[in-house]
């Protein structure tokens, strides 16, 4: 089937959609892809009609989040708010066998049927859909990392303040004020200065007035879309805060050493090495020392806790799973229950979207394993779906947290 293709003379003239995965990381990044002459807007819709629209145009076999996907994007698009012949969608594709990396197929097919001039781009690091895939250069590329390191640091730490605050909407306030200052510090080399940011981060949030009263720790582990997003997850973060929580979720830095420690292991346990994977070894070893960088940092000014380190992980995984279940997010949801509960967050929810298998295996079918050598894990598995409520969705998180109160 025939479809439209971003060409370069389009950067000047169209608006890229982004459908809105991490709300707070994905605005720093966009700022940063406008220095490089695109124009983007971030799909901020979470209304019944997006699922509406996902089911009128996808398979009802499709997982839920490619459903979400490209529920976001048709509504958008015949909201007429804007002008179809000058939109382009942006997707993200991680390269690996799971339908993330392939539904992009449904949208263009879903594109050719309703929006024919509309071009779908991908953005990947894994030479997927060379033709239509937005240009990463070096300098971009870097940048980039700069802006999941930042993000992860003001995601981690905003939702350490936001419970706490005893001001309303401070803690907001602060982080706005932060993504601004960062989306400026890429206009020059100022966002190099890691440490002297991540200290000024730090310091700013610290000054937030908080209570000291006691919050039960919630982590947030799953698929790595329903896991972030509010419109999937029924804005599980801002339930858990209603309802007297703190919640732990882990950074996107994760899910990228992750997709590099796969690149690797896969080479060491299928007997191959080639350039892909010794390049994704060495960006292994770049990216964890930065993660490293802000965990000590975090730990050095003493108030705020710092995510885990990488290394954690795959030695907690190594104790449950084998490193070479990668599909999906793998092992690493298994690790970060084992992780989140030696670290003393025992109460965790597993947001299982409908369609994911893989997810469904290392998430609910390795939960009793954990709950074995934890025998203080509160672990409980939500589906989301088309048909689940968010009433019955949020009656099941309440019944686990009364578990916790009695523990």
């Amino acid at each position: 089937m025939a479809y439209a293709k971003f060409t370069p003379e389009m950067k000047k003239t169209h608006t890229i959609l982004v459908p809105n995965m991490l709300p707070i990381h994905f605005r720093l990044l966009i700022k940063v892809l406008e220095q490089f002459g695109y124009h983007m807007e971030l799909l901020e819709s979470s209304s019944r009609n997006v699922v509406e629209e996902g089911l009128k145009n996808v398979h009802n076999d499709t997982c839920y989040p490619a459903l979400l996907v490209v529920g976001q994007f048709m509504d958008a698009l015949k909201s007429g708010k804007y002008n179809v012949d000058h939109t382009a969608l942006l997707i993200t594709q991680t390269g690996g066998g799971c339908r993330a990396s392939n539904y992009i197929h449904l949208l263009r097919k879903c594109m050719a049927e309703h929006f024919p001039q509309v071009p779908v781009l991908s953005l990947n690091f894994s030479s997927l859909e060379k033709e239509s895939s937005l240009e990463l250069s070096l300098p971009l590329g870097l940048k980039m990392v700069y802006c999941v390191l930042y993000a992860d640091m003001l995601m981690t730490i905003y939702n350490q303040c936001r419970p706490y605050e005893i001001n309303e909407e401070e803690s907001k306030q602060v982080l706005d004020t932060w993504q601004e200052k960062l989306a400026k510090s890429f206009d020059s080399n100022a966002y190099l200065s890691t440490e002297k940011i991540y200290q000024e981060i730090l310091n700013d949030f610290a000054a937030i007035p908080r209570s000291s009263q006691s919050k039960t720790r919630v982590g947030i582990v799953g698929e790595i879309y329903v896991k972030y997003s509010p419109l999937a997850n029924n804005h599980l973060e801002d339930f858990l805060i209603s309802e007297g929580c703190e919640p732990i979720v882990p950074t996107l830095m994760e899910f990228i050493l992750y997709c590099c420690a796969n690149a690797e292991t896969n080479s060491h346990l299928y007997h191959y090495r080639d350039m892909k994977s010794t390049a994704f070894q060495i960006g292994y070893k770049f990216l964890h020392k930065k993660q490293v960088q802000m965990i000590q940092c975090i730990k050095k000014q003493g108030v705020f806790t710092p995510p885990h380190d990488f290394e954690d992980l795959r030695a907690a995984a190594d104790k449950y799973i084998s490193q070479g279940v990668s599909m999906g997010e793998g092992w690493m949801i298994t690790a970060e229950m084992a992780v989140l509960a030696e670290t003393g967050t025992e109460n965790i929810i597993c947001t299982q979207p409908f369609g994911c298998l893989p997810n469904h295996i290392v998430a609910k079918g390795m939960s009793r394993t954990i709950k074995n050598a934890y025998p203080n894990a509160n672990i409980v598995a939500i589906d989301y779906d088309p048909g689940a409520t968010r009433v019955n969705q949020e009656n099941r998180i309440k019944l686990m947290l009364a578990n916790a109160v009695k523990r």
